[in-house]
């Protein structure tokens, strides 16, 4: 008898190749243990308050407000929400049209999209225009979009950086597009070097690729490493150079740990390079409610930005968007909420910058707690966490180790997050899911735990990792570091 549609054999071979690790096997055997009554500590995704980060109040007050419309009614409203959260309020259910429960436009409430025109326009000095701006469901689902216009077959490629967050593996992969790598230097501290990135496009030209597009993640996620202009500019020119279109990730830029690098949008700079760069290079740059101080990962909210892509494409995406009617209407309140934030002289400013001024803090203070901590143990080398949410140690495994992975059928570092998850409850990702160079090995985990629990945490991580390390070390043919 034929396979039927939905038989594995004969299912959409493009859906068997996505790989997704930040969900994958350590994930999975986390939560069996879970289950089982092991206590697991969730360091694999950038959830923050699934690691106790408290949601800011305000957002939360002005939302509940529009979910529950009814309280603006109720005579003790002023007595429970302050007067800035009602007023707040009353003014996003005036932008809907129906309310929280009602489709919006399919890009976005005109409204909220004209609140993230006007915050572009405060950061980078330049004028944006909502027509070019789409609200979505989470950063994730901008980048999927604009990749499905991008790729139009798997001879067409997409340069993304190595390591990478695997949303863009795992979309190029559903989309039969190729992947075409340029690898970040770990020893230059995640540093993107020209010359990698001509040999990339020559190497993916060489096997036929046309190579379409240029990913780059600033903060970088796995990496943490923060770009600077003259980086920015070099990528920018490249881009007019080879003719790509940049997408830029840059989902991370309020979690920023250092001031000699402050976060520079892609936008601004290419806008300061003047034409004909700032008239030529297309550019679609993404952000999202998901990180920064208010990880509110479970609201979805994100949006992309449009620079120099002609209106006949912007009509055909928006077309896409139609399909799915409307991004959630509540993420779109809190998009609005985050990018037209309160003002010195709101009853509720201060609360709100000692809660989000208390989170930043306490971030930056766990990044170098982390970074101290995994380059105080046996054969660990981490570069500092300048921005986004994560560390990612190299882990200098044995050989012992690593024969010992092959006979379990295991990746080496997915056999060391293995084991360090069964001795520890610490669920992080191997480095192999982001791509890394051959024969060197990584794992990722985020920076999220709370403060007060982050020394017993690294404790417990030097504590399995140098027992591992005495147990595969053979002194006779490896040192330690």
């Amino acid at each position: 008898m034929a396979p039927k549609a939905l038989d594995y054999e004969s299912m959409n071979e493009n859906v068997k190749k996505v790989q997704y690790a930040v969900r994958g096997e350590l994930y999975l055997r986390a939560s069996e243990l879970q289950k089982e009554g092991k206590k697991i500590i969730f360091t694999n995704v950038g959830n923050p308050h699934a690691l106790g980060q408290r949601p800011l109040t305000f957002p939360r007050q002005v939302v509940a407000l529009c979910q529950a419309p009814f309280l603006l009614d109720d005579p003790n409203v002023g007595i429970v929400f302050p007067a800035d959260a009602i007023a707040r309020a009353k003014h996003y259910l005036s932008l809907t049209s129906g309310g929280l429960g009602a489709y919006s436009d399919s890009r976005g409430i005109p409204g909220v999209r004209k609140e993230v025109a006007e915050f572009i326009e405060r950061r980078d000095g330049y004028p944006s225009d909502p027509e070019l701006i789409f609200l979505t469901d989470g950063a994730s689902k901008g980048v999927m979009q604009t990749l499905n216009c991008v790729i139009r077959g798997e001879g067409d490629g997409v340069l993304v950086p190595v390591p990478q967050y695997p949303l863009y593996s795992a979309t190029i992969s559903l989309l039969g597009g190729s992947l075409v790598p340029y690898y970040l230097e770990e020893t230059a501290n995640w540093g993107l070097d020209l010359n990698d990135l001509q040999q990339s496009v020559a190497q993916a030209r060489s096997k036929g690729i046309t190579v379409r597009a240029m990913v780059i993640i600033n903060p970088g996620n796995p990496t943490g490493q923060c770009l600077s202009e003259a980086n920015l500019r070099e990528i920018l020119r490249f881009c007019y150079q080879e003719n790509l279109v940049l997408l830029g990730d840059e989902v991370y830029q309020q979690n920023i740990y250092q001031d000699e690098r402050p976060f520079v949008s892609s936008k601004k700079v290419l806008m300061d390079m003047g034409p004909p760069f700032s008239k030529e290079v297309q550019l679609v740059s993404f952000h999202t409610v998901s990180k920064g101080y208010w990880g509110e990962c479970g609201q979805r909210g994100g949006y992309f930005e449009m620079t120099n892509i002609p209106p006949k494409t912007v009509d055909e995406i928006y077309k896409i968007a139609s399909i799915a009617l409307s991004p959630n209407v509540p993420a779109q309140i809190f998009m609005g909420l985050m990018v037209n934030p309160l003002k010195p002289g709101d009853i509720s400013y201060e609360q709100f910058v000692r809660e989000s001024k208390g989170i930043l803090e306490s971030l930056r203070r766990r990044a170098r707690m982390m970074t101290d901590g995994f380059n105080s143990c046996r054969n660990v080398v981490c570069n500092f966490t300048e921005g986004a949410m994560y560390s990612f140690p190299q882990i200098r495994l044995p050989p012992k180790a690593i024969e010992a992975a092959k006979r379990a059928g295991k990746v080496p570092d997915v056999f060391y997050c293995l084991r360090l998850l069964e001795a520890t409850g610490i669920s992080t990702v191997p480095g192999s899911g982001f791509g890394q160079k051959e024969g060197v090995f990584h794992l990722r985990t985020t920076i999220l735990p709370a403060e007060e629990d982050m020394p017993a945490i690294m404790e417990s991580f030097k504590k399995f990792n140098d027992e591992f390390m005495e147990q595969y070390e053979d002194y006779r043919g490896y040192s330690r570091m």
